[in-house]
């Protein structure tokens, strides 16, 4: 089985009223895989922001996926291959920022909602699992 990414918006889906993509995202993440310390930013901030979440909530979301996945550092060179790539794909710099950490982390397959499903960026492709 390949190593697979995910990116922020399938961790946020474990939140999610939408049952059937909630199920998804819960099973996606309890088979394990990689996430960066910007996904578990980004994941911060939009539990804290838009959902108005409690920090001890928020805390508990964040405790089960560093339990259920490996966390890799961001980097210069994670930041110097975003660059890399926003430049050559034309995506926005957070997005690059995901799939650069995918990249070095050594994931086959980036799971995203957000980017280009079937989309391949430097031995990565990227798979909308709700699709």
């Amino acid at each position: 089985m390949s190593l697979s990414f995910l990116d922020s918006n399938i961790i946020l889906y474990l939140l999610s009223a939408d049952a059937v993509k909630a199920d998804k995202a819960e099973a996606i993440v309890a088979g394990g895989g990689v996430i960066s310390v910007q996904v578990l930013n980004e994941v911060t901030s939009v539990c804290r922001r838009k959902l108005k979440m409690p920090w001890g909530d928020i805390e508990s979301v964040l405790a089960a996926v560093k339990s259920a996945c490996k966390v890799v550092p961001l980097t210069i060179a994670t930041h110097e291959t975003a660059v890399n790539i926003a430049q050559r794909y034309d995506i926005s710099f957070y997005d690059a920022n995901i799939c650069a950490a995918a990249i070095l982390s050594g994931a086959k397959i980036l799971v995203s909602e957000d980017m280009q499903d079937g989309m391949s960026i430097d031995g990565i492709v990227i798979q909308n699992p709700f699709r």
